[in-house]
């Protein structure tokens, strides 16, 4: 089991790491040019949204798809994600990295049918349409069925949150928002759940905590450093770069697919988000309105007066808290990204359900 375990790891690293720079391009993209980025640029600012609704879901499916049954694996993988992207409107990684490999494991199922079965001259046509068949009838069917599924976890993780909150448990949020964040259900959290209840709050009190808790980027800035610190290869590499992105940009999507290429460094964004909450509850910090986007520039301009303390004290503990449970994450078990990526490609036997 841990072998397996250690494999899907693995194969998930293999479908993000190769994507990290497209991660990056729309993070600087995003960060420059929004209304709120440090360039503003209205023509410019339309390359967000088609890049994290589309390209970005899209490239993660292809490569999925890719190292289950090569390119054909990927072209189809890709194509079926489609179904999922369009049927929700919210980014689909989760479902790219549902969609993707699948696509790619059906294709190669129908190809190992078919081999020396097809008449000779008529490779190209048939490989063709079989693949386009088998693409466009499961992106019908993920439209149907696997968006109301993927839109009910999104649901249902909105509807925890406001459990805990409603139940003050609000630091155990974190066990929550921090795995839906990195699966980019971070927009859906902040503005459907979040922010409704912050306003009125701030009605009330002038302040509230209910906006510190998914725009906190101290959990965020410790992962990425205990990477630079701790990590190896791409993930380092490129760490220091995601780090200006994502704590003076504010683009806190920048660092989930450093989660997603090691999916058990959640526990070290759990922990810095449980431990800068609990300050939060405690110390009583709040802002006066969500930071957008969620750099530190933001938040210095929506803290109260009287709250910096309270609440850059949050930002700091989160950091440090998820600098050291990374840290120890990845010296105890690092991301060996070279024998991942190799073990993702060499057979679809190293993904457990499709052995």
């Amino acid at each position: 089991m841990r072998e397996r375990l250690q494999r899907f790891g693995g194969f998930l690293a293999g479908m993000i790491i190769p994507n990290i720079g497209a991660f990056i391009a729309w993070g600087l993209i995003t960060a420059f040019f929004i209304p709120t980025g440090w360039t503003p640029n209205e023509n410019f600012a339309e390359l967000v949204g088609p890049m994290i609704l589309y390209l970005l879901p899209v490239l993660i499916a292809y490569t999925g798809g890719k190292m289950i049954h090569g390119v054909r694996g990927g072209v189809v993988g890709a194509t079926i994600t489609m179904g999922v992207i369009v049927g929700t409107d919210i980014p689909q990684f989760m479902g790219a990295m549902i969609m993707g490999p699948l696509g790619g494991w059906l294709i190669k199922v129908i190809d190992d049918a078919l081999e020396d079965k097809i008449p000779v001259g008529f490779e190209m046509l048939i490989n063709n349409f079989s693949a386009g068949i088998l693409a466009g009838v499961v992106a019908l069917l993920g439209y149907l069925f696997m968006s109301p599924v993927l839109t009910a976890v999104s649901d249902f993780a909105g509807n925890v949150v406001d459990g805990l909150i409603n139940a003050k448990l609000l630091p155990l949020a974190a066990i929550i928002i921090e795995p839906a964040k990195v699966l980019f259900l971070n927009n859906a959290l902040n503005h459907g759940v979040l922010a409704p209840l912050g306003v009125q709050a701030v009605e009330e009190s002038g302040k509230a905590i209910h906006f510190l808790l998914e725009t906190n980027p101290g959990p965020g800035l410790g992962l990425l450093v205990a990477y630079y610190v701790a990590g190896k290869g791409m993930l380092k590499e490129s760490a220091p770069g995601s780090m200006i992105i994502h704590f003076l940009g504010g683009i806190h999507e920048i660092y989930f697919p450093y989660v997603l290429a090691h999916p058990i460094m959640i526990l070290a964004m759990i922990s810095g988000g449980f431990a800068a909450d609990l300050w939060f509850n405690i110390a009583g910090a709040g802002l006066v309105a969500t930071p957008s986007p969620g750099s530190i520039f933001a938040y210095l301009a929506v803290i109260p007066k009287g709250q910096h303390f309270a609440v850059l004290t949050g930002v700091l503990i989160g950091a440090v808290v998820s600098f050291l449970v990374g840290a120890f994450i990845l010296r105890v078990r690092p991301v060996r990204e070279e024998e991942e990526e190799e073990e993702g490609v060499s057979a679809v036997g190293t993904v457990p359900g499709l052995s």
